[in-house]
């Protein structure tokens, strides 16, 4: 990487600020842009939430071209990723960002959280949109013991213009599994960073919250945030006849988009989640 860091510590636990830059080698050529609104027809955006669980599918096989056809097929314009590899040996020292860019047409961004066997883990974004800004930031997490196993948390947030030919903040994260207290305290950082009373840029939020919708990090990002969801939130894991919505699409500020569309797509071989999808039409103005 081109960030110091220290090596002994498997978070990456320093604020990296990027523009128009990608991390560990993701600098990938932009894909053509999405056209802009037709005249007197709202701007819209296609979102995509996926934990791809590193590719590795439900039959045991690592397939990223699998997942690359999931998000083909959503023709997605954002595309918030969870648990992506790059250059770490269970995966075959692949750099997953960069494949799945290629593999979409899309421009991929990657935000480690963390060392992993000889590569990083994290999270990215996938976009059609140009890119004007990345940001990738440390969220608070219990650090591993004998004991307990977490891992480090963290968000990549990537501003683009959009169809309307304005800026929009698009954020990838993925909260801790098995700390309650570190999920609360992750909710509470979010929206700290890109949600305060002085931010005012189009912003949207998507990830796995490890979170279900009447848990309390979820009421924390609501207190900011609204839900792009359909009603009753549709399950998103375990991925076959799943039970639990933990994965989100959320935005601010609430009059900025209109709600078009909303659900969980029924995809249950190519990662251990079901990918979520929205499509947010941008308000005039």
């Amino acid at each position: 990487m081109s960030e110091s860091t220290n090596p002994h510590h498997p978070a990456l636990s320093r604020r990296r600020l990027l523009t128009g830059a990608a991390v560990a080698g993701a600098t990938l050529p932009l894909s053509p842009v999405a056209a802009p609104a037709q005249e007197g027809k709202a701007a819209s955006l296609r979102v995509l939430c996926y934990n791809i669980h590193w590719a590795l599918g439900m039959d045991g096989k690592y397939d990223v071209a699998r997942v690359a056809e999931v998000i083909k097929a959503a023709k997605p314009d954002l595309v918030a990723l969870q648990e992506v590899d790059v250059g770490v040996k269970r995966s075959s020292r692949m750099h997953e960002v960069r494949m799945l860019a290629e593999m979409t047409g899309l421009a991929g961004r990657f935000g480690p959280t963390q060392h992993y066997e000889g590569g990083l883990f994290g999270n990215a974004v996938l976009t059609r949109l140009p890119i004007l800004d990345v940001e990738i930031h440390p969220l608070p997490y219990t650090e591993a013991t004998p004991e307990l196993q977490t891992y480090p948390r963290g968000a990549i947030a990537v501003t683009v213009t959009a169809p309307d030919d304005k800026p929009l903040r698009f954020i990838s994260t993925h909260f801790q599994h098995n700390v309650p207290e570190d999920r609360v305290a992750e909710a509470k950082a979010i929206n700290a960073l890109f949600a305060d009373d002085g931010d005012t840029l189009r912003t949207i939020l998507a990830g796995d919250m490890n979170a279900k919708p009447e848990e309390e990090p979820i009421r924390i990002l609501l207190e900011r945030w609204s839900n792009a969801t359909d009603d009753p939130p549709s399950p998103t894991v375990p991925v076959v006849n799943p039970t639990s919505r933990i994965d989100y699409i959320f935005y601010r500020p609430t009059d900025a988009f209109r709600v078009t569309e909303a659900r969980v797509i029924p995809e249950e071989m190519a990662s251990d989640h079901r990918p979520v999808f929205a499509e947010l039409a941008l308000a005039a103005g």
